[in-house]
């Protein structure tokens, strides 16, 4: 324990420090001191107690809301956007800070990884890195600005990197096509990146928008029939999961070209973008299961969820 005379010192420090704005050099000259023993002093009173620092999230309660989201869910990374509206911004925000060269970079589908895509900057020089898709497409029945290779492609243009696509659907007639594919080249280069994937950038589903077109174009009413009598919470590239975030086996599960679970889990980053009410009980089963170890929503969702 230190001695008054050292209590003494650690707070005439402080007071220089923190009150009078004086800088480590300034006070190191000031008194005598090494620098790196300011440095030391200031670490240890605040150990002590003798300094605290609080943070005012009165001028952004998005910050707390990112806190408790991290800590409730121990996430590696959370973001909350105001709104629904800038959730693709605060989401490119979080992909542009986390790249570094040689990553490989996965994409699911759905309106937020399209609205973050869309808000990736224009990149001036190349980027070592690897963009693929995580899903197999929507055989032609959703909106090419949703298709998971549009995505793909389009953010491999922003971040002028390379790009993979996936020549083959999500969801086959039956499995002896999707044995077939399988067995392809093509398709074992794409899951070889899957393997290796650093971030990965997907939406999260819920039968609770089944009559929305998007759900309706790529799943039809029989699948969502099936989804709801199982108990289906969400999804993740055509995987599925209760509100437990245990995974559901539906009859879809052995004609589904998609990443597994459990190979999503292995990458550094598997972050989710996904907001709005109809998402909270598959956001709550993405969480609770750990699908993803990162999260991009809006200040409504991340009140809902850290309640």
């Amino acid at each position: 324990m230190e001695n008054s005379d050292d209590i003494r010192l650690i707070v005439k420090i402080a007071q220089l420090y923190y009150e009078q704005d004086m800088t480590q050099a300034q006070i190191a000259q000031t008194l005598g001191i090494y620098r790196t023993t300011i440095s030391r002093l200031l670490k240890r009173g605040r150990a002590l107690g003798i300094v605290s620092i609080a943070i005012n999230y009165d001028y952004n309660d998005s910050l707390w809301l990112e806190q408790q989201l991290k800590l409730k869910f121990n996430l590696k990374e959370a973001v909350v956007a105001p709104q629904e509206s800038d959730v693709g911004l605060y989401g490119a925000q979080l992909v542009e800070r986390l790249l570094s060269p040689g990553m490989v970079i996965g994409f699911g589908w759905g309106r937020g990884v399209s609205a973050l895509v869309e808000q990736l900057s224009q990149s001036s020089q190349p980027h070592q890195l690897v963009c693929v898709p995580v899903v197999g497409g929507p055989a032609g029945k959703l909106p090419s600005r949703f298709h998971v290779n549009t995505l793909t492609y389009s953010a491999a243009s922003r971040l002028r990197a390379d790009s993979h696509l996936a020549d083959f659907p999500a969801l086959l007639d039956n499995t002896v096509l999707r044995n077939g594919i399988m067995q392809s080249q093509h398709f074992k280069n794409i899951a070889g990146y899957w393997q290796r994937l650093d971030m990965a950038l997907v939406g999260i589903g819920s039968p609770a928008i089944r009559h929305a077109a998007n759900w309706q174009a790529f799943y039809g009413n029989e699948q969502s029939d099936e989804l709801i009598a199982r108990r289906v919470a969400g999804d993740i590239c055509s995987r599925f999961f209760d509100s437990a975030g245990l995974p559901v086996h539906t009859a879809m599960q052995e004609k589904t070209l998609s990443i597994e679970l459990a190979t999503l889990r292995q990458a550094r980053y598997t972050i989710g973008i996904a907001y709005g009410e109809d998402k909270y009980a598959a956001l709550l089963g993405a969480l609770r299961g750990k699908y993803i170890n990162g999260l991009v929503t809006d200040r409504a969702t991340a009140e809902f969820l850290v309640q």
